[in-house]
């Protein structure tokens, strides 16, 4: 895991904002594997019905925060446990996600990732998904495209609706919009070729990113559950918008769709019912 933060580190060398990103999520990721391999002994409290947090995702949280408050000491912080932190530097705010997808690491599934994003002047600049267990280091820079371990990434350039991949999160329970989710996901079966819920809306978009998925949608999230994600999609050359097609604001929406061009309309009235 080591190498492949480090490979993945010298291959953005060029920027020094994302080398800084790069090992406050890869040093995050190692001490979160240590604790995926011995889950029975983390305490667990609940925050609401259905979302947890763990001894991991506070410790996670701490070397994230302490690592980037290090490397920038003046940047504003907006963190899932935290909350906002305010720094002197009013252009510039890291919004983190230590362990997204705390139910899957709870129950053992490795399928949880590090997301850090860079906010400069209210937009979006720069984003890290770190997939631990994988060793995938996924990032992206504004202008300067989506990367994987180093290899340049670009959104799949599927056209058929009967042939696309798509994933998405279910509402968790006590939250409201399940029915509106079934319907959802009726109309989106029924015409494509599937559709896939693995529990990190930030691996979802970076997956998009890569091309695995042709499109994926959400609503009820978070800030942090999508910034990063957000800049890796829109690098490769994909669009993000709400399901009214808007661009801008989307972190205080709660709701997102991201696909290629081809297939971004579609989805999009398939999801709003129009």
């Amino acid at each position: 895991m080591q190498q492949s933060h480090q490979s993945a580190r010298a291959a953005a060398r060029g920027s020094a904002i994302l080398n800084v990103m790069i090992d406050a999520a890869g040093k995050t990721g190692r001490n979160l594997v240590r604790h995926f391999h011995d889950i029975d002994s983390l305490q667990v409290s609940r925050k609401s019905p259905a979302d947890f947090v763990t001894e991991a995702d506070r410790r996670a949280e701490k070397i994230l925060f302490e690592t980037l408050l290090k490397a920038r000491p003046n940047f504003n912080f907006l963190m899932e446990e935290r909350g906002a932190v305010a720094g002197s530097d009013v252009s510039n705010r890291w919004i983190i996600d230590p362990l997204d997808g705390t139910l899957n690491f709870l129950h053992g599934l490795p399928h949880f990732a590090v997301s850090i994003a860079l906010e400069r002047d209210g937009e979006l600049f720069a984003g890290v998904v770190y997939e631990p267990v994988s060793n995938q280091m996924f990032w992206a820079e504004r202008g300067q495209g989506a990367f994987l371990n180093g290899r340049r990434l670009r959104v799949s350039a599927r056209r058929d609706f009967s042939e696309a991949l798509f994933s998405t999160g279910i509402p968790f329970m006590g939250q409201d919009g399940h029915e509106l989710f079934v319907e959802q996901l009726k109309r989106v079966m029924g015409v494509s070729a599937g559709v896939r819920r693995f529990g990190s809306a930030a691996l979802d978009l970076a997956y998009v990113a890569a091309g695995r998925y042709d499109g994926f949608w959400e609503q009820g999230l978070n800030s942090w559950d999508v910034a990063a994600g957000i800049v890796l999609v829109r690098e490769a050359g994909g669009m993000v918008t709400d399901f009214s097609n808007r661009n801008q604001k989307l972190l205080d929406k709660g709701e997102i769709l991201a696909t290629n061009s081809e297939l971004h309309n579609q989805l999009r009235k398939l999801v709003k019912g129009t």
